[in-house]
């Protein structure tokens, strides 16, 4: 008899939040023998925070196009297990997805969307999936749709040095990311953002964050982005929707294993009496695959400090925060490590200040050994001082 395999990508922290992924990925072995990766950093961390790293792989750092491509070379059945803000929002999310993927018929792909609620359905993605999609569709009691129609995921109006990308499902209030930094508030479904010659001029039906343009724009550095390619997300990180059931758990329940903690720069054993320290500038979406088997992270940027603080909080791993912004939370952080310190410099600095650390703390690498911790931090201390507006230790 010929065992099924089946890899299921799941995208997010929703479906993980609920319950219900665990309890889907329960059912799929009825089907078969099962495999399951996590795609997307925040859902790395409701992973964490449900104590399913060993039945849910956060090892990996691949959007889950190239995730599905993997288990094409492997899989009998690909399942895409999703929770939109929407189903609509769900659709749409798969659409791009799939619309990256070179050859979507290779091997039998199927969406879960939204499952456990009443608008959940099963989507059947190619013509090769539709018989395990149906009988799917009935194991879990949710609404089976026909195979979609690739759609153009992403809509662009090119007029040479002006570029205007409409933004799909917005909602009012959400935040605005561009390739990871806060740039508006929405105050409109439809969302319009457009650029002169690489630089955003405007973000119609949006309130525009001043600070986070300038961000993304390199300050002074004068940085253009291409609206065609750039990383564009609406939507809070994680929602929290559904809080409720979800347990907050102090940090020594957490574990940090080499099976499910990628070790992606830091291969060397640290020195006997040394700790081993990265930076992490603006990558806070990398933070799992940059940590390694550090001690410590001196992490660049306001909204990076706040993302990759709250994950290495459950790796019990503290930060040394250099931010600049408008973003005063800090001082009530709720999930950032004992023994962690945030400082706020002088608006537009930063990055400056990042790239000096970089250079002559860290020797230009991105990862490094230290006497200590408090030797590490007098150091950023020293050479950002005449900068500090204030500090804050955990």
């Amino acid at each position: 008899m010929i065992i099924m395999e089946i890899g299921i990508v799941v995208h997010g922290p929703d479906v993980v939040d609920s319950g219900m992924a665990a309890k889907v990925i329960d059912r799929m072995r009825e089907l078969g023998n099962v495999s399951v990766v996590m795609a997307g950093t925040i859902g790395k961390t409701a992973v964490l925070d449900a104590h399913l790293e060993n039945l849910i792989d956060i090892s990996k750092s691949l959007k889950p196009s190239k995730c599905i491509e993997e288990f094409f070379l492997t899989k009998d059945l690909i399942i895409l297990l999703n929770h939109g803000k929407t189903t609509e929002n769900g659709l749409l999310f798969a659409n791009i997805v799939v619309s990256r993927i070179e050859d979507r018929n290779i091997k039998p792909l199927v969406q879960i969307e939204r499952p456990g609620l009443s608008d959940g359905k099963v989507i059947p993605w190619n013509f090769k999936s539709t018989n395990e999609a149906e009988k799917i569709s009935e194991m879990l009691d949710l609404e089976l749709e026909d195979v979609p129609e690739l759609v153009k995921p992403i809509s662009i109006e090119d007029h040479g040095h002006r570029i205007i990308r409409n933004v799909y499902g917005v909602h009012v209030g959400e935040k605005i990311m561009i390739n990871g930094i806060i740039v508006g508030f929405a105050e409109s479904e439809d969302i319009r953002i457009i650029s002169e010659n690489g630089f955003i001029r405007e973000i119609e039906g949006a309130r525009i964050k001043e600070h986070g343009l300038e961000k993304l724009h390199g300050y002074k550095n004068r940085i253009p982005i291409d609206l065609r390619t750039c990383w564009i997300k609406s939507g809070p990180l994680r929602s929290g929707k559904f809080s409720v059931r979800r347990k907050e758990k102090a940090p020594e329940t957490y574990g940090k294993t080499k099976k499910n903690i990628p070790d992606a720069n830091n291969n060397a054993n640290t020195a006997p009496g040394k700790i081993k320290a990265v930076i992490i500038d603006h990558e806070a979406e990398s933070t799992f695959e940059l940590i390694g088997d550090a001690d410590i992270a001196v992490t660049i940027g306001d909204d990076t400090t706040d993302l990759a603080a709250d994950i290495l909080y459950r790796l019990r791993i503290p930060v040394i925060g250099i931010t600049d912004g408008d973003l005063d939370g800090f001082s009530h952080m709720k999930h950032i490590y004992p023994g962690s310190v945030v400082i706020r410099l002088e608006s537009g600095n930063d990055d400056i200040v990042g790239k000096k650390i970089r250079e002559d703390i860290f020797d230009g690498k991105t990862a490094a050994e230290f006497d200590s911790i408090n030797a590490l931090r007098n150091n950023i201390f020293r050479l950002s001082k005449k900068l500090i507006i204030f500090r804050k230790d955990y």
